[in-house]
């Protein structure tokens, strides 16, 4: 039988802080691009989605 190790690489705490803010502000422009979009079920997907995290929209 052989048997495989696999050691996952460890980061360092600027890649993992760079990885949080790019996941912010991908995050933060698909909320605020879906909730001005044109198409009225788009935007109503995004407003009940705000709500439900209580995110405050008006």
């Amino acid at each position: 039988m052989n048997t495989v190790s696999v050691s996952t690489p460890t980061l360092s705490v600027s890649d993992r802080v760079k990885a949080v803010a790019a996941a912010l502000v991908i995050g933060v422009a698909l909320i605020y691009t879906t909730g001005f979009a044109a198409s009225t079920n788009l935007h109503n997907a995004a407003h009940d989605s705000r709500h439900g995290l209580a995110f405050p929209c008006h």
